[in-house]
């Protein structure tokens, strides 16, 4: 049976922080294998390295999402280059799409993108995500769009996505997929847990061939504040440790 390579742990090699934005990270990867959000190897989750604003943390190319761990992470400068040493090289797509949203946005912390059946579905719907259920009213606060360019390979897309991107936490990816980021692993993969779920509803709801019933303006416009008062005012942080408990208990190990 191949077995993937013998990572040894880094965690006497980076700072307290580091490793904590490691290990939130690695839970992250195994979290979206765990709700089927994975795409074999082919999807990325960054999150930026404390204190160093031009490295990032993300996959090791190759490794399956369930497989991850803090110290299989590979840090790479803001050129995609690895700046430790590590098996595995990084996904190019990976790389463009996350660091240019790093680069534009220095207050996110966490870029997380999907290609999941339902996401890609809306994705290439024209009315996009349609406000037919509790669950798309939260990124329909703060929503954006890009168009297809092909696989993400190229640099010079890289202005097209952060201008579309704007200061929005949640874009839907035109024939490609979702992408949310925010200022802390948690908080990203909260809202691809609600921009997701508003995806499947749709096609669900979809599916019955009857008319759906809208969500009025009126109520979007007071989505985020029930967000914030639905969360106690903790935001992701109400249900993180909660995840990370189920993790410990279906896919442990992800903390080395």
């Amino acid at each position: 049976m191949n077995k993937p390579y013998e990572i040894p742990s880094v965690r006497d090699l980076v700072s307290p922080a580091e490793w904590k934005a490691r290990v939130d990270l690695a839970a992250a990867y195994r979290l979206v294998a765990l709700f089927g959000w994975d795409d074999l190897v082919f999807t990325h989750i960054s999150a930026r390295v404390p204190g160093e604003e031009h490295q990032f943390l993300i996959n090791p190319y190759g490794l399956f999402f369930e497989e991850i761990t803090a110290s299989s992470l590979i840090k790479v400068d803001h050129h995609g280059k690895p700046v430790m040493p590590s098996p595995y090289p990084v996904n190019p797509a990976g790389f463009v799409i996350h660091s240019a949203v790093h680069e534009a946005r220095p207050t996110v912390n966490c870029v997380l993108h999907t290609h999941t059946l339902h996401g890609v579905a809306v994705s290439a719907q024209a009315g996009g995500l349609l406000p037919i259920s509790q669950q798309s009213g939260f990124p329909l606060t703060n929503l954006a769009y890009h168009a297809y360019e092909g696989v993400a390979l190229r640099d010079e897309e890289k202005a097209r996505l952060v201008a579309d991107l704007g200061t929005a936490n949640s874009m839907i990816l035109r024939n490609h997929g979702l992408l949310t980021c925010g200022r802390s692993v948690a908080e990203a993969f909260q809202a691809m847990y609600t921009l997701e779920s508003a995806c499947r509803i749709q096609i669900l709801a979809q599916s019955g061939g009857t008319p759906l019933t809208m969500v009025p303006q009126s109520i979007l416009d007071t989505m985020g504040e029930q967000a914030r008062e639905v969360s106690k005012g903790l935001g992701a942080n109400l249900v993180w440790p909660g995840l990370l408990r189920r993790l410990d208990r279906r896919n442990p190990g992800y903390d080395t």
